[in-house]
């Protein structure tokens, strides 16, 4: 299994009967086989905010509840969380959070085990898949005991790399008593909260000394006493790996931290060296309570500690000739701005940077915003996030979910002399409206903002493997639900009904139309799209295309639309009648992954990309 499947075969054996979550990889598997299991209630909610609130009411009703989300999504669910270790549980809570460490598919690389510290809550850190289904069991347990929410942290490599875990049997868990009501414990009124806040501090204390004794928390023995070694997640798995004779302390129960296993090791070592990935959290408590150790002064902050980083540090630090190898921490690429020429087995190709699917109902929009000048674009999460790369160069700004709209509305109220011509153009998807851009297009027209924004609604969270969210009229199962009218939406919100716009992205003209139109209105504008995802199962394709070699001019307009199933087959140049050089590029197009969206042909002045009848991708 993977760490994914795991956590959720593991929170089913426990018995959680209600599992919660917004997509977000690499956490997003865990729901995904959740809602597999028999016995056990799954949805995904509109935001992990919600998924907490959700997880929180079935564990005060009595049931074991699961929510799970990627490390910025406890950024939003941390309202929920905050307030919760004071209330604490009924039936065992689980929040599992799983870190990025290494950007893989992140727009930061936060540690989510602050957590565990900011809101006094235990934290358990699986080092394989067979810990990450022990421990989530573990989980609840440790929950109902401590009477506290417990965060069980992943990170891509827990949640995806595969490995042999041995399963068990379900048993039922519930407290039978359901919910009882208790206003003093669980409405947080601040005289309520005064009264909570010592027994949390208390509740802390007694963690701290079961950390000590809990049985996750263990020293592997070791001959060479040169270096010991804190560990705790998949670094452990790295340092056995790089150094199996060194004495280790295996941290499982990672907040509170065992400092008397810690001292235990510091004493059996010449030197003590901490492993821990990203930020040096345990290593300035460690140094807070007077123990010698060694971390980020060896160690980089950045990306996995895997043996490549391992080896070499360690290396320097004893005095070792230092063997170079191959670095696993990513450095990042510049990501090419134009297309240069690469020679490969005497074909000239262009770059392929990450791009969109091919046919994307995205392309058309992005198409036309690198065809419109003088703007200002805010951009948001998700895979319309590429639009920021090569061939359309067409975002200015990516914070977070749902920010498109805030940043866009200040783009607008905080603009210079030098931009009072530009228009403001906002760029989300549908689930990431629903999860927090809802209320930044409501701030927009509430403060009589002048801001067009363009929904991009292709009925399925695209980013993360195309779940359904309330635009798609599915729920997880597939089975049919209602689904939002955007339009009826935006006009709740603020939006006069004649400043809506539903446009099919395929039809370039009307698209462009449009944009155009709604950007020169002083007025707060919204141009949904509405066509699906290509990975959907009710995606239609049209017959697949291709190209006439002998009517094709070379002219490149085909490749702005940054198609991938277009490719480059061979270049000239050529020396214009005004002595100037001209680059052809004379393309194909790769028809066993066209889906016949008809882009392309809107670009091609020579009418040289044609239909393939009877061709349809399956």
């Amino acid at each position: 299994m993977s760490g994914n499947e795991a956590v959720s075969r593991g929170a089913w054996e426990a018995g959680c009967r209600v599992a919660a979550a917004y997509p977000g990889t690499p956490a997003t598997e865990i729901l995904e086989y959740a809602s597999q299991m028999p016995d056990m209630y799954s949805e995904w909610s509109v935001n992990e905010k919600i998924s907490l609130e959700v997880a929180i009411g079935a564990s005060l009703a009595g049931s074991r509840a699961l929510c799970a989300m990627k490390h910025v999504g406890l950024n939003i669910a941390a309202d929920a969380l905050m307030t919760q270790t004071l209330v604490g549980v009924n039936g065992g809570l689980v929040i599992a959070v799983a870190d990025d460490v290494g950007l893989s598919s992140s727009q930061n690389e936060q540690d989510s085990r602050f957590w565990g510290r900011f809101a006094h809550v235990p934290m358990l850190e699986p080092a394989d898949a067979q810990e990450a289904y022990e421990m989530v069991k573990y989980a609840f347990e440790l929950s109902e005991r401590f009477n506290a929410p417990v965060i069980l942290r992943m990170t891509t490599r827990i949640c995806h790399v595969k490995a042999v875990v041995i399963p068990g049997g379900r048993k039922e868990h519930c407290q039978e008593a359901g919910f009882q009501k208790d206003a003093s414990r669980m409405v947080m009124t601040p005289s309520n909260a005064r009264h909570a806040i010592p027994r949390m501090y208390e509740r802390e204390d007694k963690l701290r000394m079961f950390s000590d004794e809990c049985e996750l928390n263990y020293i592997k023995k070791g001959n060479d006493k040169r270096v010991g070694y804190i560990t705790s997640g998949p670094t452990f798995m790295h340092v056995q790996e790089s150094f199996p004779d060194a004495p280790t302390l295996k941290i499982g129960l990672s907040y509170p931290l065992p400092m008397e296993k810690i001292r235990e090791l510091a004493s059996q070592v010449e030197q003590l060296v901490i492993v821990e990935e990203v930020e040096p959290i345990a290593e300035t408590e460690i140094k807070a309570a007077g123990i010698e150790v060694l971390g980020k002064e060896i160690l980089p902050r950045i990306g996995e500690l895997a043996p490549d980083v391992l080896r070499p540090a360690i290396a320097k630090l004893l005095g070792e000739e230092v063997i170079q190898e191959s670095s696993s921490i990513p450095v990042p690429t510049p990501q090419p701005q134009v297309k240069v020429p690469v020679s490969m087995h005497n074909a000239d190709i262009f770059p392929r940077p990450p791009t969109m699917c091919v046919a994307c109902p995205h392309l058309g929009i992005y198409y036309c915003l690198s065809k419109i000048r003088n703007t200002s674009i805010s951009g948001d999460i998700g895979c319309y996030t590429l639009g920021a790369g090569h061939p359309w160069n067409a975002l200015d700004t990516t914070i977070c979910m749902g920010a498109s709209m805030g940043v866009a509305h200040g783009l607008d109220k905080g603009r210079v002399e030098a931009d009072k011509d530009k228009r403001i153009i906002a760029v989300i998807g549908d689930s990431t409206f629903m999860h927090t851009g809802m209320q930044g297009l409501l701030d927009i027209t509430y403060n009589k903002g002048n801001v067009t924004v363009l929904l991009l609604d292709n009925r399925a969270v695209g980013m993360t493997g195309g779940q359904y969210n309330p635009g798609s009229g599915r729920d997880i199962h597939g089975e049919e639900s209602m689904r939002v009218s955007f339009a009826k939406l935006c006009e709740a919100l603020g939006v006069k009904s004649e400043r809506i716009h539903k446009v099919n992205p395929y039809e370039l003209p009307t698209l462009f139309k449009a944009i155009r139109q709604e950007i020169n209105i002083n007025d707060t504008s919204v141009i949904i799209t509405n066509q699906p995802c290509v990975l959907v199962d009710f995606y239609g394709a049209q017959p697949a295309l291709s190209v006439d070699d002998d009517k094709c001019t070379g002219c490149k307009n085909c490749l702005s639309i940054g198609c991938p199933a277009i490719y480059v087959t061979r270049r000239e140049t050529v020396i214009k009648p005004n002595g100037k050089e001209r680059d052809l590029a004379f393309v194909r197009i790769d028809s066993a992954a066209c889906t016949g969206c008809d882009l392309c042909p809107k670009t091609c002045g020579p009418d040289a990309i044609i239909p393939m009848e009877g061709f349809v991708r399956q």
